[in-house]
């Protein structure tokens, strides 16, 4: 009997890992309409076999309880660094940390981003995961730097720009790229840019071409759209070897951060970004393997009800599959080379994204599936190569296989306080919270400590024109999450009804320790005082997005009795 047209689609959607249906946070099923699943099969083709193991699945080993802090580098700012954190603050406070006794230090992605006038600010809307961004060059420890004659070094020097209130990623780019150029036009010995590996010449290649053309190879002209001999001879030689120094310089200073955590627990932990700029470098070199005309996002829900278009394009799986996952276990290598662990953004990803393909908002998507089994597999398998940690972010709605198969493979799931709550919105005991986690009071795109306690995260939402419902509304559940805090922390014994805003804190924290997760997190945001977070959801040009630097200088806040007291609650001295 033939198929009914229903049935039809839904088999070609299957033989394509599209799904026809999904599940909201309420248990309500949702149909995707059958040409909305259509557009998005268009983008993909029939599944074949994929490379999942064959044999056991690797288990990552337990990893050691310990516990650390949580950064976002482009806020370190330290009395020798150029505007931005960068990567001789990183080790700086590294090594720091690791006296007090702490075992891991996470930071902000650090790939690199569009290399324009005005340069993104946002660390999760890369143009290539793969690199680095040069941004975060320390300079004065540069080797051409110390070998400059002294007029050169003052020609430098005198680049540096003031220090501003907010990150200024404009003026810091185009003073340290002015410096870099100086410094690079002086090497005299080119050897050491020969030999260059195909992925970094792509990228530089890209690079110097995104200077001339812009930096959407799409509207490039057609022979330049595909690496090639086209593209190659296209591109000025000085340029892309200019771009191919800053990468290496960029290694060889993230080397010397990752030295200056040797002797932690797990050492630095990198954040992978969901996805990429799909007009960026990845997208132009890895072209054959992305998914070029759908965008990823999320599908409706309570708080977007016209759901999320994240603007970013991601793997092909079958692609991927057809290629052996070459390309994914590539940029997994590169970034295990430079870190003790790794944090993957949206890892519910790994089974599922939710495509928004051409012409269609971002509730007119379908969710596409992935080889979890051999997503995972190589993620695991390249940990364990490098020693590496791996943690997945699945905060909010996640199937139940997501989270079961992470607890299974030794991957920390995370356990953040403010969404640790029981179903009637109490906050949930420390030692209830999952052991396989790692844990935090919050997180780049929730409130600070502080910034939660005051209400600033209503403030500044309402003045940036975000609420879903009015402003008393909004800071009558604001104080009743309050309340609901403070009575857990009474209960745990660890504050008082009276107690100082500023007791509250230490009090967070203490609750951390009081959980059995794996590794406990601090921010320096939270323990400083600072009101407001580093990113607002919603939020463009509204509010300072990743421009927020932390409240004291490196060397003040590594000196401060708050910093020194979260660090020996954490580390059980105090």
């Amino acid at each position: 009997m033939p198929l009914s047209p229903d049935e039809s689609l839904n088999a070609e959607a299957a033989a394509r890992g599209v799904a026809t249906w999904y599940e909201t946070a309420g248990h309500r099923r949702v149909d995707i309409e059958p040409d909305v699943v259509r557009a998005v099969m268009a983008l993909l083709e029939p599944r074949t076999a994929g490379v999942t193991p064959a044999t056991a699945p690797v288990v990552l080993p337990e990893v050691p309880r310990t516990w650390g802090w949580m950064i976002q580098l482009y806020g370190l700012r330290s009395a020798a660094s150029w505007g931005v954190g960068d990567f001789a603050d990183l080790a700086a406070f590294s090594r720091w940390a690791a006296l007090t006794g702490a075992g891991a230090v996470l930071v902000n992605p650090l790939h690199a981003v569009a290399p324009v006038d005005p340069m993104p600010s946002s660390p999760y809307s890369p143009s290539s995961r793969r690199f680095v961004n040069a941004i975060y060059l320390r300079i004065a420890d540069l080797p051409e730097y110390r070998a400059a004659a002294p007029a050169l070094r003052d020609r430098v020097d005198a680049l540096r720009p003031p220090t501003a209130d907010l990150i200024d990623y404009d003026a810091v780019w185009r003073a340290k790229r002015a410096a870099l150029e100086l410094l690079f036009s002086d090497i005299s010995d080119m050897s050491g840019i020969s030999d260059i590996e195909p992925a970094l010449r792509d990228f530089a290649t890209y690079t110097a071409l995104a200077e001339v053309h812009g930096v959407d190879w799409r509207a490039w002209p057609e022979e330049l759209r595909r690496p090639g001999p086209a593209a190659y001879a296209a591109a000025d030689p000085a340029r892309a070897a200019f771009h191919v120094w800053l990468q290496r310089r960029c290694a060889e200073q993230l080397a010397t951060a990752n030295a200056a955590a040797a002797t932690m627990a797990v050492g630095i932990v990198h954040d992978l970004a969901v996805g990429i700029d799909p007009g960026g470098a990845d997208a132009w070199t890895l072209q054959d393997v992305i998914a070029q005309d759908a965008k990823v996002g999320a599908p409706p829900d309570a708080f977007n009800q016209q759901g999320q278009d994240w603007g970013l394009a991601t793997w092909r799986p079958d692609r991927l599959a057809a290629t052996g996952y070459e390309a994914y276990r590539d940029l997994l290598r590169g970034i295990f080379a430079h870190a003790g662990g790794l944090r993957v953004d949206h890892v519910a990803g790994l089974w599922r994204l939710w495509w928004i393909p051409p012409g269609h908002g971002a509730a007119g998507g379908a969710y596409v599936h992935y080889d979890a089994s051999a997503m995972l597999g190589v993620l695991i398998e390249e940990a364990v190569r490098a020693g590496a940690v791996v943690v997945g972010e699945d905060l909010g709605t996640v199937e139940p296989v997501v989270t079961e198969t992470l607890q299974a493979r030794n991957i920390l799931g995370s356990a953040v306080l403010w969404f640790t709550r029981d179903d009637d919105g109490r906050f949930i005991p420390p030692a209830r919270w999952p052991a396989n986690a790692m844990a935090s009071i919050s997180t780049h795109d929730l409130p600070t400590a502080t910034g939660f306690l005051t209400g600033e995260h209503v403030t500044a939402r309402a003045e940036a024109g975000v609420l879903t419902r009015p402003v008393a509304e909004e800071r009558a559940a604001a104080e009743k999450d309050r309340t609901a805090l403070l009575d857990l922390l009474t209960a745990e014994g660890l504050a008082a009804p009276d107690s100082t805003d500023a007791e509250i804190v230490v009090a967070m924290h203490r609750l951390l320790t009081r959980t059995p997760c794996r590794i406990l997190l601090a921010s320096p945001y939270d323990v400083l005082g600072e009101p407001r977070q580093p990113n607002l959801p919603g939020t463009m040009g509204q509010y300072p997005n990743w421009r927020i630097p932390l409240p004291l200088s490196l060397e003040s806040l590594t000196a401060d009795p708050r910093m020194l007291h979260i660090a020996e609650i954490l580390d059980g001295t105090a």
